[in-house]
């Protein structure tokens, strides 16, 4: 089948970069023809949130034959990458959504797609709704996807989201699947440590990512005095840019005192030292307040790392939401006092394969 795959690839950054990549691969691997399409632009530097949306890492995941068509200030380049598009006649479209800065672009191909070209439009919606969603999103997202074909979704929650926006439109739920990429570049516990400057013997927890509101780092902090006081000490490192203030987590830090139990790498962490951070790591703590899908948690899978997570991500029984400090806290005790600790982060959760996820997109219509 002849597919075109429309997202962000290496030079960019993050998880939407890694799952286009690992999606492209897959559909490669099952014998499919790939259009991958990708950005000449992303994003203005005044929007975007961070210091760069430009991967720094120096062992990049490739896409060699990518084409960096789509400009997102330039609405030409919207028009001749849809030219181009049917001058490939593919068999099906994909677009991903994840933000409704994304909304021009993808209406104006979608539109076109629905007028002349006329093929499957598969959405897959990383978030129906950003996590901070603002009163226009909902209105951007029901103008966009409803020009789709049928839609993949991570999660019961993103499903009955999108079932209120679009409702009757075929929705299948495909939980993330598994960042194994990094899976033969991990390390020897002890060593990682001595790299990161982490003590030998202290438990240590990983907060891994992007540090956002939802993503529940402050629920994870004022849960820090409690496992202390349990446990003696152990060590919270926190990997990942603030895009957030970053004064506010260090008076709560100080309010808390537990500075000499934090450490702070404020910075993308690219992909040669993933497997370093997580290697030093007993144990991931995802504690996100809303999530549809994460895949730091896939990471953490992938490098066979347990994972303490809220349901929202695995259905974990482990971290009901609200994920208040106190039941953090009883779940990072319960993890370190148990008799046999689990050997990976699966913590219940439903098994999916970039296989699956392939093979919905690809399937013929009736």
């Amino acid at each position: 089948m002849k597919v075109v795959l429309v997202g962000p690839v290496y030079p960019y950054r993050g998880g939407i970069a890694h799952y286009t990549t690992m999606l492209y691969r897959a559909l490669r691997k099952r014998g499919h023809e790939v259009l991958m399409i990708s950005f000449k632009r992303q994003y203005p530097r005044w929007l975007f949130p961070g210091h760069s949306d430009k991967d720094p890492s120096k062992k990049p995941l490739l896409v060699e034959d990518a084409r960096y068509w789509i400009d997102s200030l330039n609405p030409l380049s919207w028009l001749v990458t849809f030219w181009r598009i049917c001058r490939y006649q593919p068999d099906v479209l994909v677009l991903q959504w994840w933000t409704s800065f994304w909304a021009p672009a993808w209406i104006v191909l979608g539109t076109l797609q629905r007028a002349l070209l006329r093929r499957p439009l598969v959405y897959i919606c990383h978030n129906v709704l950003p996590h901070e969603a603002r009163w226009w999103d909902a209105l951007a997202a029901r103008c966009v996807l409803r020009l789709g074909t049928r839609f993949v979704v991570q999660s019961k929650e993103e499903r009955e989201r999108l079932q209120r926006l679009l409702p009757n439109v075929p929705i299948a739920v495909v939980p993330h699947p598994m960042y194994d990429m990094f899976a033969g570049e991990r390390i020897p516990k002890d060593e990682a440590r001595k790299r990161l400057g982490l003590p030998i013997e202290t438990p240590v927890l990983l907060f891994f990512g992007i540090v956002r509101k939802y993503k529940g780092l402050r629920d994870l902090l004022r849960a820090l005095p409690s496992v202390r006081e349990q446990l003696g000490n152990v060590i919270l490192v926190v990997a990942g840019e603030f895009w957030e203030d970053k004064e506010d987590y260090l008076r709560l830090i100080e309010d808390l005192n537990i500075a000499d139990s934090v450490f702070l790498y404020d910075r993308y962490i690219p992909n040669e030292e993933i497997p370093l951070f997580f290697s030093a790591a007993d144990v991931l703590v995802a504690p996100y307040r809303q999530a549809t899908g994460s895949g730091v948690v896939e990471l953490a899978r992938g490098l066979g790392k347990p994972v303490i997570t809220t349901q929202k991500v695995l259905d974990s029984k482990d971290v009901p939401l609200p994920a208040d400090s106190q039941t953090l806290a009883k779940a990072i005790v319960r993890f370190f006092t148990q008799d046999s600790p689990p050997e990976r982060g699966d913590n219940g959760r439903p098994p999916s394969s970039w296989d699956d996820l392939v093979a919905l997109m690809t399937r013929r219509q009736a």
